[in-house]
């Protein structure tokens, strides 16, 4: 894309389009001022939405913008600056030169538990960083891990993160977050917590290294469902990694595998020091909170339930040629 899209903030001038997603468009811009690339978020708010309404999503807009500047780690793609301008507001981010863990298992399939291993450790440490800042990211998926050239894998879009000492922002009955990556409490209607991310790192590593998706369905609702009452299919290729995989997928939170026993299950996973595992491993039946919350599907906006989908989401911070077709999820 031509300069013709201008300069916002007076400094950031707009370069092309990199990606873009339910909740607007990420732009490469250049920084005038410091004289460096970035990437630039345009969150456009959802149409429907009255006056009120997009002051209190500008108002969200900026908190979790100010939540995911808390995060100083090199596994997290930092947040530069937030502003508004031409009537919504505008993240400008880290531009991290990668591929996109969503494309790479498009592209070329499952990848081998070692490989799925090492980035899972990765991710660890960057939510490690994120939870001891008290910022829960909310939208751990594939498309929202960049694989950077220098190797690291990078967690991005904390653009609806939040923090734990807030109370949420949000219209009554939307849930923030994408369906099939969504932990069982918050699918119920029950609030993030650090546990909720670990479960979404885990159908991360799933499709890692199985290739697909285990609670994908035909729509929103029935993903839900799947998320909160479907058992898992024995893993096929999940080898060694398996018993971290569903460790981190028992529905149960207070039962879910947490980050430190994670962190040690993988580093032995790579050190070689963990059981070889061949042939599928089995799935034991989990537990479900006696007292978890059914779906509110009666008290939500009059019996249908609104899902904010935040779909592209790494894509959008990835820099690719101009032209580059992005392959169907």
């Amino acid at each position: 894309m031509s300069d013709s899209a201008g300069t916002i903030g007076g400094r950031y001038r707009l370069l092309r389009t990199i990606g873009k997603g339910g909740m607007g468009t990420v732009w490469q811009a250049h920084d005038e001022v410091l004289g460096r690339d970035v990437a630039v978020k345009e969150v456009l708010p959802p149409p429907d939405l009255t006056g009120p309404e997009r002051e209190v999503f500008a108002v969200r807009t900026f908190r979790e913008a100010r939540a995911a500047g808390r995060v100083a780690h090199p596994g997290v793609a930092t947040v530069y600056d937030v502003l508004e301008e031409r009537g919504h507001p505008w993240i400008v981010m880290q531009l991290v030169r990668s591929r996109t863990l969503g494309d790479l298992i498009r592209d070329d399939g499952p990848m081998p538990p070692l490989q799925a291993a090492n980035i899972g450790l990765q991710l660890l440490e960057a939510l490690r960083a994120a939870h001891a800042a008290g910022v829960l990211h909310r939208d751990v998926k594939p498309d929202n891990v960049l694989l950077a050239e220098d190797g690291r894998a990078v967690l991005t879009d904390f653009g609806i993160a939040t923090t734990e000492d807030e109370a949420p922002v949000t219209r009554t009955g939307i849930l923030i977050g994408t369906p099939a990556f969504m932990a069982p409490e918050r699918a119920a209607g029950g609030r993030a917590r650090p546990a909720s991310d670990l479960w979404s790192l885990g159908v991360t590593l799933y499709m890692a290294v199985e290739g697909h998706s285990p609670f994908q369905r035909d729509n929103a609702l029935a993903t839900l469902g799947a998320v909160m009452h479907a058992e898992l299919e024995p893993l096929a290729r999940a080898g060694v990694l398996g018993p971290v995989v569903l460790g981190l997928l028992r529905k149960d939170p207070a039962e879910r595998m947490t980050l430190e026993e994670a962190e040690r299950r993988l580093t032995e996973i790579l050190a070689g020091s963990a059981p070889e595992r061949t042939g599928p491993v089995p799935v034991p039946m989990t537990t479900v909170p006696r007292r978890r919350r059914r779906l509110p599907l009666a008290a939500i906006g009059g019996g249908a339930l609104l899902v904010a989908m935040i779909t592209g989401g790494a894509a959008w911070w990835s820099s690719r040629p101009p032209g580059t077709v992005r392959p169907p999820p």
